[in-house]
């Protein structure tokens, strides 16, 4: 005899049967990263302490936070920088590399930064080594490979005001 599946009509059976199976899904690493610029039109930069190259503001979300949520904690974290998200840039989901899962990558537009702001940028804990701005073209030199694509796509998406899916750092038509 199989048994029967519950029903919305017992809401805690229901609830117990929608657990079991969220319990079974695929979970997803995420990446929130945030394109900000001088009023030079330079763009930020970090150098993490914890990998190799320079890299965009930002880090991995927590359980159960938003993408926008976890940059602006990162920056407050990380620089000591509160702003405003402008927007979605780019969504590339990155395929399993080395030891790691696949992972969803947003960035976010965090706009132009006040001179005031970009006059007391500086490191706030020991996961960067340093901040600095780069023209956008010294910028692509800094950034790895993996990285690149996504930064290009979403100097491209500000052009246009179109956002970027990616995948694995390829544009989808």
């Amino acid at each position: 005899m199989r048994p029967t599946t519950p029903t919305p009509a017992d809401p805690e059976a229901w609830n117990a049967y929608l657990a079991e199976g969220n319990a079974k899904q695929a979970r997803k690493r995420v990446a929130a990263d945030v394109l900000l610029r001088d009023t030079a039109g330079r763009v930020l930069l970090v150098n993490p302490t914890y990998k190799p190259g320079w890299d965009l503001p930002g880090g991995m979300a927590e359980a159960n936070e938003p993408p926008e949520d976890a940059v602006g904690r990162e920056l407050i974290e990380e620089l000591g920088l509160r702003i405003t998200v402008h927007g979605l840039l780019v969504v590339d989901w990155v395929a399993p590399h080395g030891p790691w899962d696949d992972q969803i990558a947003f960035v976010f537009n965090g706009g132009t930064l006040a001179q005031d702001q970009t006059d007391r940028l500086t490191p706030q804990d020991d996961e960067l080594a340093e901040a600095a701005f780069f023209t956008p073209d010294a910028a692509r030199r800094q950034l790895s490979d993996r990285i690149r694509p996504r930064f290009t796509a979403a100097l491209d998406a500000i052009a246009d005001r179109h956002a970027r899916y990616l995948r694995n750092g390829e544009p989808m038509a």
